[in-house]
Protein backbone atom coordinates (compact mmCIF):
# COMPACT_ATOMS: atom_id res chain seq x y z
CA UNK A 1 0.00 0.00 0.00
CA UNK A 2 1.44 3.36 -1.05
CA UNK A 3 1.12 5.93 1.74
CA UNK A 4 1.92 9.65 1.82
CA UNK A 5 4.26 9.31 4.82
CA UNK A 6 6.71 6.65 6.04
CA UNK A 7 6.38 7.44 9.75
CA UNK A 8 4.04 9.09 12.25
CA UNK A 9 4.75 11.03 15.42
CA UNK A 10 2.08 11.74 18.03
CA UNK A 11 2.81 14.62 20.39
CA UNK A 12 0.91 16.55 23.03
CA UNK A 13 0.68 17.22 26.73
CA UNK A 14 -0.89 15.30 29.58
CA UNK A 15 -4.14 13.41 28.91
CA UNK A 16 -4.79 14.58 25.37
CA UNK A 17 -5.18 11.06 23.94
CA UNK A 18 -1.70 10.18 22.67
CA UNK A 19 -1.76 6.57 23.86
CA UNK A 20 -5.35 6.11 22.72
CA UNK A 21 -4.42 7.23 19.22
CA UNK A 22 -1.30 5.02 19.25
CA UNK A 23 -3.38 1.99 20.23
CA UNK A 24 -6.10 2.74 17.65
CA UNK A 25 -3.58 3.15 14.84
CA UNK A 26 -2.21 -0.31 15.63
CA UNK A 27 -5.47 -1.87 14.42
CA UNK A 28 -4.90 -0.59 10.87
CA UNK A 29 -1.14 -0.22 10.57
CA UNK A 30 0.33 -3.15 12.51
CA UNK A 31 -0.98 -5.66 9.92
CA UNK A 32 0.85 -3.55 7.29
CA UNK A 33 4.16 -4.07 9.14
CA UNK A 34 4.27 -0.81 11.08
CA UNK A 35 5.96 -0.72 14.49
CA UNK A 36 4.95 1.30 17.55
CA UNK A 37 6.78 2.83 20.49
CA UNK A 38 6.04 5.19 23.36
CA UNK A 39 8.52 7.70 24.71
CA UNK A 40 6.47 7.97 27.87
CA UNK A 41 6.82 4.24 28.45
CA UNK A 42 10.59 4.50 27.98
CA UNK A 43 10.68 7.28 30.59
CA UNK A 44 8.49 5.27 32.98
CA UNK A 45 10.74 2.24 32.55
CA UNK A 46 13.86 4.34 33.13
CA UNK A 47 12.57 6.27 36.15
CA UNK A 48 10.48 3.41 37.55
CA UNK A 49 7.56 5.85 37.80
CA UNK A 50 4.32 4.19 36.79
CA UNK A 51 2.02 7.19 36.75
CA UNK A 52 3.66 10.43 35.73
CA UNK A 53 7.28 10.58 34.64
CA UNK A 54 8.83 14.04 34.76
CA UNK A 55 11.54 15.13 32.35
CA UNK A 56 13.51 16.52 35.28
CA UNK A 57 13.73 13.01 36.76
CA UNK A 58 15.98 11.83 33.95
CA UNK A 59 19.38 13.11 32.97
CA UNK A 60 20.06 15.36 30.01
CA UNK A 61 21.99 12.41 28.62
CA UNK A 62 18.83 10.26 28.74
CA UNK A 63 16.79 13.02 27.07
CA UNK A 64 19.39 13.19 24.31
CA UNK A 65 19.30 9.39 24.02
CA UNK A 66 15.52 9.52 23.50
CA UNK A 67 15.97 12.26 20.90
CA UNK A 68 18.61 10.23 19.03
CA UNK A 69 16.58 7.05 19.27
CA UNK A 70 13.56 8.86 17.81
CA UNK A 71 15.64 10.20 14.94
CA UNK A 72 17.17 6.76 14.26
CA UNK A 73 13.81 4.98 14.22
CA UNK A 74 12.38 7.57 11.84
CA UNK A 75 15.34 7.79 9.48
CA UNK A 76 16.89 4.32 9.56
CA UNK A 77 13.98 2.02 10.37
CA UNK A 78 10.82 3.55 8.91
CA UNK A 79 7.18 2.59 9.27
CA UNK A 80 7.20 3.67 12.89
CA UNK A 81 4.54 5.37 14.97
CA UNK A 82 6.21 7.14 17.88
CA UNK A 83 4.17 8.62 20.70
CA UNK A 84 6.13 11.11 22.80
CA UNK A 85 5.66 14.68 23.90
CA UNK A 86 8.55 15.94 21.77
CA UNK A 87 8.49 13.40 18.93
CA UNK A 88 6.97 15.86 16.45
CA UNK A 89 9.38 18.58 17.48
CA UNK A 90 12.34 16.22 17.07
CA UNK A 91 11.03 15.20 13.62
CA UNK A 92 10.13 18.74 12.51
CA UNK A 93 12.58 18.60 9.58
CA UNK A 94 11.60 15.10 8.40
CA UNK A 95 9.42 15.47 5.30
CA UNK A 96 8.38 11.78 5.28
CA UNK A 97 7.03 11.85 8.84
CA UNK A 98 3.40 12.75 9.53
CA UNK A 99 3.60 14.91 12.63
CA UNK A 100 0.45 15.03 14.77
CA UNK A 101 -0.17 17.32 17.72
CA UNK A 102 -3.04 16.39 19.99
CA UNK A 103 -4.58 19.06 22.20
CA UNK A 104 -7.67 19.20 24.39
CA UNK A 105 -9.18 22.66 24.67
CA UNK A 106 -11.13 21.76 27.80
CA UNK A 107 -8.84 21.31 30.80
CA UNK A 108 -11.74 19.83 32.79
CA UNK A 109 -11.74 16.83 30.45
CA UNK A 110 -7.97 16.37 30.82
CA UNK A 111 -8.31 16.58 34.59
CA UNK A 112 -11.10 14.00 34.52
CA UNK A 113 -9.02 11.69 32.30
CA UNK A 114 -6.05 11.85 34.69
CA UNK A 115 -8.22 11.39 37.79
CA UNK A 116 -9.85 8.29 36.31
CA UNK A 117 -6.69 6.85 34.72
CA UNK A 118 -4.50 7.29 37.79
CA UNK A 119 -7.29 6.80 40.36
CA UNK A 120 -6.61 10.10 42.10
CA UNK A 121 -8.76 13.04 43.20
CA UNK A 122 -9.64 15.96 40.95
CA UNK A 123 -7.36 18.22 43.02
CA UNK A 124 -4.49 15.76 42.66
CA UNK A 125 -5.12 15.47 38.92
CA UNK A 126 -4.95 19.26 38.52
CA UNK A 127 -1.63 19.25 40.38
CA UNK A 128 -0.24 16.34 38.30
CA UNK A 129 -1.03 18.09 35.02
CA UNK A 130 0.31 21.47 36.09
CA UNK A 131 3.47 20.09 37.66
CA UNK A 132 4.33 17.70 34.81
CA UNK A 133 3.79 20.24 32.08
CA UNK A 134 5.60 23.08 33.85
CA UNK A 135 8.56 20.93 34.91
CA UNK A 136 8.88 19.17 31.55
CA UNK A 137 8.83 22.36 29.50
CA UNK A 138 11.25 24.06 31.87
CA UNK A 139 13.69 21.15 31.56
CA UNK A 140 13.34 20.89 27.78
CA UNK A 141 13.87 24.63 27.34
CA UNK A 142 17.04 24.32 29.42
CA UNK A 143 18.24 21.49 27.15
CA UNK A 144 16.98 22.53 23.70
CA UNK A 145 16.41 26.27 23.92
CA UNK A 146 13.43 28.58 24.17
CA UNK A 147 11.06 26.79 21.81
CA UNK A 148 7.29 26.51 21.76
CA UNK A 149 7.44 22.73 21.37
CA UNK A 150 3.75 22.53 20.54
CA UNK A 151 3.71 25.30 17.95
CA UNK A 152 1.38 24.22 15.10
CA UNK A 153 4.10 25.16 12.60
CA UNK A 154 5.91 21.89 13.45
CA UNK A 155 2.90 19.66 12.75
CA UNK A 156 0.85 18.50 9.77
CA UNK A 157 -2.24 17.93 11.91
CA UNK A 158 -3.44 19.55 15.11
CA UNK A 159 -6.42 17.65 16.49
CA UNK A 160 -8.53 18.78 19.46
CA UNK A 161 -9.57 15.60 21.27
CA UNK A 162 -12.28 17.51 23.10
CA UNK A 163 -14.31 17.78 19.90
CA UNK A 164 -12.90 14.75 18.08
CA UNK A 165 -13.56 11.33 19.59
CA UNK A 166 -11.06 8.46 19.44
CA UNK A 167 -12.42 6.87 16.25
CA UNK A 168 -12.83 10.22 14.48
CA UNK A 169 -9.27 11.13 15.44
CA UNK A 170 -7.81 7.90 14.04
CA UNK A 171 -9.88 8.43 10.88
CA UNK A 172 -8.43 11.93 10.40
CA UNK A 173 -4.91 10.53 10.76
CA UNK A 174 -5.47 7.61 8.39
CA UNK A 175 -7.01 9.96 5.80
CA UNK A 176 -3.99 12.30 6.02
CA UNK A 177 -1.70 9.27 5.73
CA UNK A 178 -3.52 8.18 2.57
CA UNK A 179 -4.52 4.86 4.08
CA UNK A 180 -7.15 3.00 2.07
CA UNK A 181 -8.61 -0.27 3.33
Amino acid sequence: MELKFNNITISGGVAVGKNTLLDNLKLSLQPEGWKFTSGGQLNRDFTKENISPHAANVSEEFNRYIEQRTEDLLTKEGHYVIEAWLAGFVAREFKDTLRILLVCKDDRLRIDRVANRDRITIAEAKEVISKRENENFKEWRRIYGDYDFFSPEYYHLVIDTYSSGPMETVGIVLDKLGYKK
